[in-house]
């Protein structure tokens, strides 16, 4: 297990060295005291993050859970810009230890979803996944395969839900959206390009540019500015040069193509981006007032039905 914080650099801005230093060490502290707790051990510290092992993905997966739920309650009632989110990776493997240190595949892999990781959320392996519980099974949702820094295979990907307030039911299963793995992997890979507009403000990014991410929050690449909006509502990223759009929000996104067809509603799911559309993001496209983000996507691959 890697966990670090997401935000920490804006934070000596707003507070300054000595009140940001102060918070940056309690919440490494509590991650810390998190594995502990939860079973596992402390391999090291990493500046404002920790490395972790577990002896199963079960107790891994309880005590960040349990971690992320204690954050978000100590700081649901500051302003944003004071607030602090712990992003992290999960991988289950073999490992070797040398000098209370560890390595290996699974250690490296566990590193590289932590960074893929945006803020307050939970990357993990199928295999991780896999040694869940029932109920902690229910609230993974699988990613696809995701590209990783250093290694020549995608990894299949699962996020881990941990809010309280998100009863399983609004986790939607969509089957029939063209972002079943099937669909993904049948298109040829190419240099895709993906433009937004929100409110004549326009950003493009490529393929090459990795995971994008959408929300009100600054550390965001596409910021929306609406108090409706969560700090990191939505991310995308290209798979096979395809744009897959996964919903991270409190209340919800909407997804509407050009060509018509009934919007699509996501709920912590996840959807092929294609042609060009629009995301109502926490309202839907039936309330005029709904903070609305146009998209188009252009040079990859055409989704099948």
């Amino acid at each position: 297990m890697f966990a670090d914080i997401a935000g920490s650099t804006a934070l000596f801005d707003e507070l300054g060295n000595a009140e940001a230093t102060r918070a940056v060490t309690t919440l490494t502290r509590q991650m810390g005291l998190a594995i502990k707790h939860g079973g596992g051990r402390v391999v090291k510290k990493l500046g404002d993050g920790v490395f972790g092992i577990f002896t199963n993905g079960a107790d891994a997966a309880g005590s960040v859970v349990q971690l992320m739920r204690e954050q978000y309650q100590a700081t649901r009632a500051l302003p944003e810009s004071q607030r602090l989110a712990v992003r992290v990776g999960l991988c289950t493997g073999e490992i070797v230890e040398v000098e209370g240190d560890c390595y290996g595949d699974a250690v490296n892999i566990a590193a590289r979803l932590c960074e893929r990781a945006g803020p307050d959320e939970i990357l993990a392996t199928e295999a991780t996944v896999q040694e869940l519980s029932g109920r902690q099974r229910s609230g993974a949702n699988r990613l696809g395969h995701m590209e990783v820094r250093g290694r020549s295979e995608a990894v299949v990907t699962y996020q881990i839900e941990w809010r309280e307030e998100e009863g399983q039911d609004n986790l939607t299963v969509q089957g029939g959206l063209p972002s079943e793995l099937g669909a993904l992997l049948s298109g040829a890979g190419g240099n895709g390009r993906l433009e937004f507009d929100w409110h004549g403000t326009r950003q493009w990014f490529t393929s090459a540019a990795g995971t994008v991410y959408i929300g009100r929050g600054a550390d965001c690449h596409v910021r929306v500015d609406d108090q409706r909006v969560s700090r990191t509502h939505a991310r995308v990223d290209w798979r096979q040069g395809s744009a897959v759009l996964t919903d991270l929000s409190s209340f919800g996104t909407w997804v509407r193509f050009a060509d018509g067809a009934a919007p699509v509603q996501l709920r912590r799911e996840s959807c092929l981006l294609h042609g060009v559309g629009e995301l109502a993001l926490s309202v839907p496209f039936a309330d005029d007032s709904a903070p609305l983000l146009r998209f188009s996507i252009s040079g990859g691959p055409t989704p099948q039905p």
